[in-house]
């Protein structure tokens, strides 16, 4: 197996918990967090856009309408209301000590690079969809993320909780993908069959930099 020398990480449920954020979409909505997370579940599972979600609790539903609405009462956007999960400083701790390179890329407003900035190092990769101009599935975002990163695709992992935007384009760019189990679509979309494509899956971010570490390292000697 050849070894990882970067990793890329996606934004939204990899480094960035979205939960508090769908929140107040609930609370927009008039409904409880349970019916939406329900909703946002169904709309997983079938395959549909972010948005579905919305229209199955207020069938109808204008989101362009809605967004109008919330800035002008105030209410912070979407991905205003992100945190960071806990385990992503000692996760990328690892990977710097062990001289992995790392680098963030996802399908994100610009403004949400700034969420990372002081987790990551000088001269290390950030970037967002709307900085590029192009955006997940789309096999030019895995080509910008090479040329990026600058070494063979073989030698990057990149991890994300998506199978349809991060695991499939990614193994097909070439890269070693790390499916994370968390978060709405990385719950449902592990049962999908074509989650098969991950090198490897981690229910956090310990367990998957425990996979890229011991990718490529020569299997422990047994004693005599």
């Amino acid at each position: 197996m050849t070894r990882i020398r970067a990793t890329v990480f996606d934004f939204g449920e990899t480094l960035l918990s979205e939960e508090r954020a769908w929140g107040v979409w609930a609370d927009w909505l008039g409904v409880t967090r349970q019916e939406l997370f329900a909703a946002i579940g169904a709309t997983v599972e079938g395959r549909h856009p972010h948005e579905q979600a919305l229209q199955l609790l207020r069938p109808g539903f204008d989101l362009r309408a809605a967004l109008a609405d919330r800035l002008a009462a105030g209410v912070p956007r979407h991905e205003e209301l992100y945190d960071v999960y806990p385990d992503v400083a000692e996760a990328l701790a690892r990977l710097r000590a062990a001289g992995v390179r790392i680098g963030v890329a996802g399908n994100q407003p610009a403004g949400v690079a700034a969420m990372v900035a002081d987790l990551m190092d000088p001269g290390e990769l950030v970037a967002t969809s709307e900085g590029w101009g192009v955006s997940k599935p789309d096999p030019a975002f895995f080509a910008r993320v090479l040329d990026e990163v600058g070494v063979p695709a073989g030698e990057i992992a990149y991890v994300g909780d998506r199978i349809d935007n991060d695991v499939l384009p990614a193994a097909a760019a070439g890269m070693w993908a790390v499916h994370l189990r968390r978060g709405p679509w990385g719950v449902v979309q592990a049962s999908w069959p074509e989650a098969e494509a991950a090198g490897a899956s981690a229910g956090d971010l310990r367990e998957a930099v425990d996979a890229i570490l011991a990718r490529g390292r020569p299997p422990a000697l047994s004693r005599p």
